[in-house]
């Protein structure tokens, strides 16, 4: 990024913290209660065996992290300013600073967006990526004209006059992008993959020229790469504006063989599936493509995007409608990650509010699978509105990322329901990932409305609570899941939304989220018990080349 733009940033956003007021009884500079925040996430150390690569793709393991580091510096300017200015807010405490570190900024990304620092006022709908006076109803006469605007790969400015023109992502990051470039092209020259090595090169001209798709395409054509990255401008969850901006983020990953050889065949059920969605035709006549592929994985570094707040531990991608239609996704589940979620705060949660005679249905296979088969889910449905004006993503706007990230938790469990009557899941029961399922709502809930996932959790859970699928017993204060009505309800809840999104229903879905995308007081009251007994909200890495090759 050029250096006027930064300096233009920080003054921006140095003004903006100085209007607001300074007394917002959100924030917090007591530094206890900062050490307690910080001490709601579970430290993890990001490792993995590396003994089955070669010292060549050792050596491209220790490129892609210093690729996607610099995604870091990125993500900073486009969620708040620069990192440096952010820090400033910390004034010397160390557990604030590390919480700015943490949520990538003041703001608490499992509470809402609540701002932790006194005087920085409210987190800005669309973050740093447009400017903070603008208007929707300018942006969208501004956009009649000027359709770069609604780019994915632009961040949109005030020019000389006033008016709102747009920064190409590899012009804002030139400087950056070009370090991450050469990194990944010099990762190709020693890459035992040569699809794999087709790959990062292509990714390397995406950063310098903001045209995505053929790396994209490259991508869904690998299959034997031992190593993995995701790197570059990738979701829209940080512009809650308008759900335009892909945010800069990064994943280095490796490849669990023999784990990816078992997940590979579900990739063939996905046209059948599609067709038994439990909803009207024309909501299910795409076709999802058929290059679609499983794998498990290692994540080693997280960076940017990545590394806010609540933690993916699984990837579907490619986002690209054209790219899904023709070749399908990709979708890598984190097994490390999954795993110490699972132990750090699913099992917790489960002993505090899992009924006692359904706890045994609480298992990591299922929470594997809920996992595996959300990602999966992502691909089936529909992409592109009835109507033929656009794709549910333009269509649904701001909602669109939390809707799709319900639709992927419901069409995943009734994706899991269908396989185990066609007997091709075993081992397990339709009842461990329903019972395991309620326990993971209650983790995901405490991200917060702020979070496409912890909204999109909201909604289901308020769904599905008012159709019977679950209850509490108000002796015990444990839930009991109801199975026959569970499957009731999420065939009504899948339908429900693959209808919204057909139709491109900004209105509908903006009113299924103001009814049911709240916390209710009891489940506020079950939220807190959590907390009580200091059960982490999430996790946070100790991570890095130190982390992974420690004989240095």
């Amino acid at each position: 990024m050029s250096r006027i733009f930064r300096v233009a940033s920080a003054v921006a956003a140095i003004v903006a913290v100085a209007a607001c007021s300074q007394t917002e009884k959100s924030a917090s500079t007591n530094a206890p209660a900062m050490q307690s925040l910080v001490d709601q996430y579970a430290t993890v150390r990001l490792t993995s065996d590396l003994s089955h690569l070669s010292d060549n793709d050792k050596q491209v393991v220790r490129l892609l992290i210093e690729a996607v580091q610099q995604m870091d510096p990125i993500f900073w300017e486009e969620t708040y300013g620069s990192e440096s200015d952010a820090l400033a807010l910390a004034n010397g405490d160390e557990a604030t600073r590390r919480y700015i570190e943490i949520n990538f900024g003041p703001w608490d990304r499992l509470r809402d967006n609540e701002p932790f620092v006194a005087g920085v006022g409210p987190k800005p709908a669309g973050a740093n990526q447009y400017p903070k006076d603008m208007t929707k109803e300018e942006f969208e006469a501004a956009a009649a004209s000027n359709p770069d605007l609604k780019s994915l790969y632009t961040l949109v400015r005030r020019a000389d006059d006033g008016s709102l023109t747009t920064v190409p992502y590899h012009v804002a990051f030139a400087e950056e992008h070009q370090a991450a470039a050469a990194k990944l092209r010099e990762a190709a020259k020693l890459s035992s993959d040569p699809d794999f090595a087709t790959y990062l090169e292509l990714r390397a001209d995406a950063l310098q020229n903001d045209e995505y798709q053929a790396s994209d395409f490259a991508w869904m054509d690998m299959k034997n790469n031992p190593i993995d990255v995701v790197i570059g401008p990738i979701e829209t969850y940080e512009d809650q504006l308008f759900g335009y901006k892909a945010g800069h983020e990064g994943y280095v990953l490796i490849k669990d063989q023999d784990w990816s050889a078992r997940l590979a065949r579900f990739a063939a059920f996905l046209p059948d599936l599609q067709k038994g969605l439990p909803v009207d035709p024309q909501y299910k006549a795409e076709t999802p493509g058929t290059d679609a592929d499983l794998n498990a994985y290692d994540v080693v570094y997280y960076a940017g995007e990545a590394n806010t707040g609540g933690k993916t531990i699984a990837i579907n991608l490619p986002n690209d409608e054209e790219v899904q239609l023709e070749k399908g996704t990709r979708r890598l589940e984190l097994e490390n990650a999954i795993r110490a979620k699972f132990d750090k705060i699913m099992v917790p949660i489960a002993d505090a509010l899992v009924a006692d005679d359904q706890l045994s249905h609480v298992g990591f296979d299922a929470f594997f699978q809920n996992t595996m088969f959300h990602e999966v889910a992502h691909g089936l449905g529909i992409k592109n509105t009835l109507d033929g004006k656009g794709t549910v993503r333009e269509a649904l706007k701001e909602n669109a990322s939390a809707l799709e990230e319900e639709k992927a938790d419901v069409v995943g469990l009734y994706m899991i329901k269908q396989l185990y009557d066609r007997g091709e899941l075993t081992g397990g029961s339709i009842e461990d990932n329903y019972t395991t399922f309620l326990a993971g709502l209650f983790r995901s809930v405490r991200f917060g409305a702020a979070d496409a996932h912890g909204k999109a959790n909201m909604i289901t859970f308020n769904f599905l609570r008012d159709r019977g699928a679950f209850a509490r017993d108000d002796a015990t204060g444990k839930y009991s899941v109801d199975y026959a009505a569970m499957g009731d309800a999420v065939n009504a809840l899948a339908a429900t939304i693959l209808k919204l999104q057909g139709d491109g229903d900004y209105a509908g879905v903006s009113q299924l989220m103001a009814e049911k995308g709240v916390v209710p007081a009891d489940l506020q009251a079950e939220l807190d018990k959590l907390d009580g007994l200091g059960i982490p909200r999430d996790i946070v890495f100790e991570q890095g080349e130190s982390v992974l090759f420690p004989e240095d």
